[in-house]
């Protein structure tokens, strides 16, 4: 049984983001399932309200054990003189040069974590900032990239630096191919599908659903600025603005779960290129809100619809399907991106209709699964579902089993990472033995497409 110690990004701090929670909990899952022993590994960023603190990590460590996970769980935290601005991008490569010494283990000691650390067969490392002091504790690491594009856009731009690994998984179908529109930094991308564990995300078909939903940031403070010097907001709202008529070309209800609160205040406009306009105007959180109730959307705030994992799984299976918009780099990059929320839908045989992010080699599209890129088509896919519900819905189901399911992504993921350790041992071996003889033949490590 491999020991797989799995490094989320963000989840302990973001308690009320259920959706965020199960990115990395499929993972988990499905290599549970498969047999593997598995730790998460993840830094916590103190308040400095030491009670606070204590009861939020216990309920984390909690929530865990309620997902198979007790006795698993590793959190560490930076001394407070070492602290850095998360939120600053720009300061990343020098906080990922942080010592992994100077971090503090909570319930375990480091001696402790490190010993499981040089036991681990393997590091699944979500972490773009993690120490590359605390990555050499690790026999084997393997980097997951679960922002095709993007991740490789602030790469070749050095916004952020990554540490070296053994491996390199994407989710991104198009990541490393002769037609993607974005560099693949030199790295050997293994294309991989973003898993759903499927036995945690049961067919719930319910014919008396009936509001399409979805559960979506809104505004993220997120720019992009190419090497030419174009720049364009990069958030949720946008995409969501193109679309804002939809509701009065349908019949359906449609329901937008959003981390949108009620600041008076105007959203700050960065620093961006001379002459740039936003496609949709600035304005506060209470004005956007009234402005998609006024074209027929129904909004929620998403901590109240998906704020905890059994939250958002209950939301999910509670709709009759979802609609949702991609983030605007997913189209300008053409990235084939499908949202691990989507494949949430789909396993609960929920008919998913989402925005068309470029040609794809296997994703559907026209049962179960919708793609869309105008209004007309996004209308007409909710005419098609409603045609025939249940066949849709267990085409959606067949598609989550056939394409998504993650024990298959997990070992795919293992058998990349695992047998590459094995056939170096070997090769290190033979070396040793008969530094004349060269390894030919079946004896060498083959590559093999990800499913």
């Amino acid at each position: 049984m491999a020991t797989v110690v799995l490094s989320p990004h963000n989840v302990v701090n973001a308690a009320d983001l259920g959706g965020h929670f199960w990115v990395y909990m499929q993972y988990a899952q499905a290599l549970r399932l498969v047999g593997c022993e598995v730790y998460w590994l993840e830094r916590f960023h103190p308040t400095g309200d030491g009670d606070r603190d204590a009861a939020h990590l216990s309920n984390f460590v909690r929530r865990l054990e309620r997902y198979g996970l007790g006795g698993k769980v590793i959190l560490c935290f930076q001394n407070a003189a070492d602290a850095g601005n998360s939120a600053d991008r720009e300061k990343s490569a020098k906080r990922q040069q942080r010592r992994a010494g100077a971090l503090q283990y909570v319930g375990t000691s480091e001696a402790e974590a490190k010993e499981i650390f040089r036991n681990a067969d393997l590091l699944l490392n979500f972490n773009h900032s993690i120490e590359p002091d605390l990555l050499s504790c690790f026999k084997r690491t393997a980097l997951v990239d679960i922002d095709p594009g993007l991740l490789q856009f602030w790469m070749s731009t050095g916004q952020l630096r990554i540490p070296d690994h053994d491996v390199y998984f994407t989710t991104g179908e198009t990541v490393g191919t002769p037609g993607a529109l974005f560099p693949d930094c030199g790295l050997p991308w293994i294309r991989i599908r973003p898993p759903v564990c499927v036995e945690a995300w049961p067919y719930t078909h319910d014919a008396a659903c009936t509001t399409f939903t979805t559960v979506s940031s809104w505004w993220a403070d997120e720019w992009i600025t190419d090497r030419n010097g174009l720049c364009y907001e990069n958030n949720k709202r946008v995409s969501f603005l193109d679309f804002v008529a939809l509701p009065r070309l349908t019949t359906e209800t449609l329901e937008l779960a959003l981390y949108l609160g009620d600041h008076p205040a105007p959203l700050k406009e960065r620093p961006a290129p001379r002459g740039f306009a936003p496609r949709h105007p600035f304005m506060t959180d209470r004005q956007h809100r009234r402005l998609l109730e006024e074209h027929g959307w129904k909004i929620r705030h998403a901590t109240d619809a998906a704020g905890t994992p059994e939250l958002y799984r209950a939301y999910i299976q509670g709709s009759r399907g979802e609609f949702s918009c991609a983030k605007p780099s997913c189209m300008a990059f053409q990235n084939a991106w499908v949202s691990d929320r989507t494949l949430c839908y789909l396993a609960s045989g929920k008919p998913a209709v989402v925005q068309h992010t470029g040609p794809s080699a296997f994703l559907p599209d026209g049962e179960g699964l919708f793609r869309f890129s105008t209004l007309e088509e996004a209308a007409q896919a909710f005419v098609s579902i409603n045609t025939s519900y249940e066949r849709h819905c267990r085409a959606a189901r067949d598609i989550a089993e056939t394409l998504f399911d993650g024990k298959q992504v997990v070992e795919t993921i293992l058998n990349h990472s695992l047998s590459r350790a094995a056939a170096d041992a070997e090769l290190a071996a033979d070396d040793l033995a008969s530094p004349w003889t060269a390894v030919v033949g079946d004896s060498a490590p083959k590559h093999v497409e990800g499913v």
